[in-house]
């Protein structure tokens, strides 16, 4: 039985001599999302929050992981070709971006959005996780309609070749951190975030549980070609980034189960 190939159209259509690509449609299919999941979370009686600041929100969230995106990617990826050229970084049509980046500048962008609002940080953050996953997963679709990000060569039934990769059949990574950083972990969020719980613990699950697949995953995927393996004959990049996010979910949980904080606003 033949293996399908991974052989997508990247350009959606074109408007106006303006080309959209799937990729940026992803994007645009997250954002929404999160602000209708926002606006939904915000309608709940005991929510402090308003659909101005859900809308807010979404601004300060989408500027962190465009801008962190990039740069993230700029510096994980690619930092011996920014050295020699920086304006690498602007250069946003070559692609690249980088989940570690994009969370670290939705981090930075909320902690902004927060002393607009006068609103706890953690609390926000708690508001946010639940509404991330389903972006996230997108983004990996969209990264399936690319054929990028392949996984390792196999001889399982869905096995899939990605033309840029050679003839061998593949891995579908992009499918499975769709459904497990997209799918699964919106799930697990919503259900644990739809109860009062403790500052922190729905911020901490959600470090953890990204982590935890991120780093699943990444076993069968086939690491960036100009970095290849870092040690051991397997570690990648994204598994060494995930090291601290993981370990950073389980200082959270515990700390916000031990001293139980005032819970999650929204």
């Amino acid at each position: 039985m033949s293996s399908m190939r991974v052989d997508f159209d990247p350009v959606a259509f074109e408007l106006f001599g303006l080309t959209v690509h799937w990729y940026g449609l992803m994007y645009l299919v997250g954002f929404v999302g999160a602000w209708w999941l926002g606006r939904l979370r915000a309608r709940h009686p005991a929510s402090s929050w308003t659909p101005a600041q859900v809308d807010d929100l979404l601004f300060y969230g989408g500027l962190g992981v465009i801008l962190g995106g990039r740069v993230g990617y700029v510096l994980f990826y690619n930092f011996g070709p920014f050295l020699d050229d920086p304006l690498l970084l602007f250069r946003i049509k070559e692609g690249g971006m980088s989940f570690h980046g994009g969370l670290l500048g939705v981090m930075l962008a909320l902690w902004l959005f927060c002393r607009k609002y006068n609103k706890a940080y953690f609390a926000v953050l708690d508001f946010v996780a639940p509404l991330v996953p389903l972006g996230l997963g997108a983004g990996r679709i969209g990264n399936f309609i690319n054929g990028e990000l392949w996984g390792r060569t196999t001889d399982l039934p869905w096995g899939m070749v990605f033309p840029l990769a050679g003839p061998q059949a593949r891995h579908p990574n992009p499918l499975y951190e769709a459904f497990l950083e997209g799918l699964v972990l919106f799930v697990i969020l919503w259900w644990f975030s739809a109860r009062s719980r403790p500052r922190r613990a729905v911020s901490g699950l959600f470090a953890l549980g990204y982590g935890v697949f991120r780093f699943a995953v990444e076993f069968v995927r086939t690491p960036d070609a100009h970095i290849g393996y870092l040690a051991w004959g397997w570690l990648t990049m994204g598994q060494l980034l995930t090291l601290p996010l993981m370990l950073a979910g389980l200082y959270l949980l515990w700390s916000a189960y031990r001293q139980p904080a005032r819970a999650a606003e929204g």
